[in-house]
């Protein structure tokens, strides 16, 4: 019997999360080597494996199973065969072969027939206009999809038609109207509704586009939720990764930095097959760096943000900021200035304005600055989320501070410290108590001032953020060292080498050197250990 005449389907080999993906995989493949499998026996034999993340075995599968059923004349079928092979090499950014699918199944759909296949038709059309940056017509060809999906009782088309409007809504600003179908889209996935391709993809699809709306609760409850469904199934590959940098970053925006580079390194040691793992891994790389960064391991986060762009993750912001911590402020505004000319307006620009602002406030240039944080505030009043207004809160202080307006200060930096409050964020919480207390100090209130420092510094230690503690550092307890002295001077007393300090600060061993003399002579001693010594007993460690 031939491959495209099949046999009748096997009973018993279903694979399903409860069965074990590989499980289903070796009985299937086993299965075909004796007796080729049915085209409706090959397309669960594609599941399994875009399941364990093996995307070459997966698109196989679905030709054979495609060839088999134009053979035996059933053309709905092989549409959604075409349609799921052609989502597969547009996903791994392969556009030419992904549209030239898209197209045989546009061939193949009776412009007569009122088919639930039209429906996977449209979604290749929709994909190409979203490619093309066409949200507009995405949304209208969205609609189109859910209502297809709704006539014909296929959840799996109701779920990413109503996803994809959803996106749409919140792009054009209409935030309140998309998140609605949003979350009405991801109840379907949490009851079980979806198959296990679609939930996976709806999973992975609205977290990340909640990401960069900024709707952290919604990412934090969505990923939660993810993670539940892959701890049922423990041998599925293809959502592993993903999930894991989602649960990585909100571990790192709740303070639990040292878990989220644990989970960050179980990506690369773990999850490195199927198309989602790979774009995971350049996003794992780039957390990483801002960990790194953020404890003052720069060294270990050149590193990271060198990984990631081998990967294809452009390091931006974190490596700019990065720059402008280790005193290479011109590298750090030349970075920042080409990063925000490339990226197009709107939510995009809210990953790099607030650095932007920082790295112009310290380069002096305040005008560019205040433009910068017009359109974070534009963003922010258009978007109305708590974080993105949390960020323009923040960085419209920095400005106020920069330019002597205490008040404008004190005002935006208590609402950027509230809201990040509320949404659980010590790290960036602490930097605008830190703020505030700045704004207090210039309005001659000490008491406020050293109060709030203090709190934010307590923050800072906690968490390990050397350089953040560093500056905010009070004048009379440093010893009239400098930031970056006290940072010599932590990893003198930590027991590291000059060699060691040279790396870890990106610094020559000669600067290091120079550093040590001047810090001996402020501290009045003549060793190494007596340096430590008096680190430990100041607290300066």
């Amino acid at each position: 019997m031939s491959v495209a005449e099949g046999v009748d389907h096997v009973p018993g080999l279903e694979p399903s999360a409860q069965a074990g993906w590989q499980g289903a995989y070796d009985q299937l493949t086993a299965a075909d080597r004796v007796t080729p499998l049915c085209a409706a026996d090959l397309e669960l034999l594609a599941r399994a494996a875009y399941m364990l993340g093996q995307d070459d075995d997966y698109v196989r599968a679905l030709e054979r199973a495609y060839r088999s059923y134009l053979d035996a004349d059933e053309p709905g079928s092989a549409i959604r065969c075409a349609f799921w092979i052609g989502h597969s090499w547009l996903f791994r950014g392969q556009s030419a072969p992904g549209f030239g699918w898209f197209a045989r199944a546009e061939r193949l759909l009776d412009p007569d027939a009122d088919t639930v296949d039209r429906g996977y038709v449209l979604i290749g059309e929709m994909l190409g206009h979203l490619v093309k940056g066409d949200s507009p017509a995405a949304l209208a060809v969205a609609v189109r999809v859910t209502e297809v999906g709704e006539r014909f009782g296929d959840r799996d088309l109701v779920a990413i038609g109503m996803m994809e409007h959803g996106h749409a809504l919140v792009r054009q600003g209409r935030s309140d109207e998309g998140v609605r179908l949003i979350d009405e889209t991801m109840v379907a996935v949490t009851a079980g509704e979806l198959s296990p391709i679609v939930a996976g993809i709806v999973y992975c699809n609205t977290i990340a586009f909640c990401r960069g709306a900024y709707e952290l609760r919604r990412v934090r409850e969505w990923t939660l939720a993810l993670t539940r469904w892959c701890a049922g199934q423990p041998d599925m590959v293809a959502h592993k990764g993903v999930c894991l940098v989602h649960r990585a970053e909100m571990m790192t925006l709740g303070g639990d930095w040292t878990d989220a580079l644990a989970e960050l390194s179980r990506i690369s040691e773990s999850y490195t097959a199927g198309a989602l793992n790979r774009l995971a891994r350049g996003e794992a790389a780039y957390r990483d760096g801002e960990v790194r960064r953020l404890r003052g391991e720069f060294a270990k986060a050149e590193a990271a943000y060198q990984t990631a762009n081998g990967l294809g993750r452009e390091p931006q912001p974190g490596l700019a900021l990065m720059r402008l911590a280790q005193g290479r402020g011109d590298a750090a505004a030349a970075t920042i200035r080409r990063a925000v000319s490339e990226s197009p307006r709107g939510l995009p620009r809210v990953a790099l304005l607030p650095a932007y602002v920082r790295i112009m406030l310290a380069a002096g240039d305040t005008d560019a600055a205040a433009g910068a944080c017009r359109e974070l505030d534009e963003i922010a009043a258009q978007q109305g989320t708590e974080a993105i207004d949390a960020l323009a809160s923040h960085a419209r202080g920095a400005h106020a501070l920069a330019t002597g307006d205490a008040q404008g200060a004190l005002s935006a930096a208590r609402r950027a410290c509230v809201l990040w409050q509320q949404l659980e964020a010590p790290y960036e919480s602490a930097r605008s108590r830190a703020l505030l207390g700045r704004a207090c100090r210039l309005l001659g209130d000490e008491d406020t001032a050293a109060m709030e420092l203090r709190a934010a510094r307590d923050t800072f230690t906690g968490l390990g953020a050397r350089p953040d503690l560093a500056e905010t550092e009070p004048p009379g307890d440093a010893h009239g060292l400098s930031p970056r002295e006290l940072e010599v001077l932590r990893l003198v007393a930590a027991g590291h080498g000059n060699r060691e300090i040279a790396a870890a600060l990106v610094l020559s061993e000669h600067t290091v050197a120079r550093h040590l003399q001047n810090i001996f002579a402020k501290i009045d001693v003549s060793t190494r250990a007596a340096a430590g010594a008096f680190a430990h007993e100041h607290n300066l460690a």
